[in-house]
């Protein structure tokens, strides 16, 4: 069955060129051309993805962003923001957005960002832990499965975007190895994020409020001073 991608853009060419070049990679694809109704649609058909332009009539991409987030809604989104339009990219990726893209943009870029964050996006399905994994990194009382796109804490499944996952389980599989910031940036966001390391921080605070007891003295994900980061075994496991 094809992915569904929901474009919300409210330039007319920019909608229809995107439409093409997804249909043309496999992908079937519906558009809304304001705010709320890409809100009302993302609601109603679950997309597999959402293409989101930041400047729309009714609601602008950081808003929808947000809602959906409230809604718990982890529909993967790629956001689009023109080189002139004041945004704070970390911000943005903050408030719930996956990747972001610069317009002008090169239609077979946007195709690829979009195959690459549906690589790391599944559906979190159910609450309770798979009976023979085939696979798992196991680190305290924190479990994480690769195949099944999914990770629990004291056995409770997470939420986890796409990218606090891949983020959760590249550092449960190097357990105990200093990554700096600039190796996380390029192993779970896969590309240079323009030097920006505060995403990874940003990340990483958003791990620790879901599986620290306390985020103040955490005992999972350590701080190394001036390096990066390390996963470790709790001491008083």
């Amino acid at each position: 069955m094809n992915k569904t991608i929901l474009v919300v853009e409210d330039e007319q060419s920019i909608a229809t060129l995107l439409k093409y070049n997804l249909e043309q990679a496999g992908y079937s694809v519906i558009t809304a051309h304001d705010g709320e109704e890409g809100m009302n649609m993302a609601v109603e058909k679950l997309p597999d993805l959402m293409i989101l332009d930041l400047m729309l009539p009714k609601m602008d991409g950081i808003e929808v962003c947000k809602e959906l987030r409230q809604k718990k809604m982890n529909i993967p989104i790629l956001m689009l923001t023109a080189k002139d339009d004041e945004f704070d990219k970390v911000l943005g990726l903050e408030l719930g957005a996956d990747d972001y893209m610069t317009k002008p943009f090169s239609p077979r870029e946007v195709v690829a960002r979009v195959k690459a964050i549906l690589r790391r996006s599944q559906a979190i399905k159910g609450a309770v832990e798979p009976e023979e994994p085939a696979d798992y990194k196991e680190v305290g009382e924190l479990k994480v499965y690769p195949e099944q796109y999914e990770a629990y804490f004291q056995g409770q499944l997470l939420e986890l975007t796409p990218k606090e996952f891949e983020l959760l389980l590249h550092l449960a599989n190097n357990k105990g190895r200093v990554l700096t910031r600039d190796h996380l940036l390029s192993a779970v966001w896969n590309y240079d994020f323009a030097g920006d390391t505060r995403i990874v921080d940003v990340h990483i605070s958003h791990l620790r409020e879901k599986i620290e007891p306390d985020t103040k003295k955490p005992v999972y994900i350590k701080t190394i001073r001036g390096l990066g980061y390390k996963m470790e075994e709790p001491r008083n496991q």
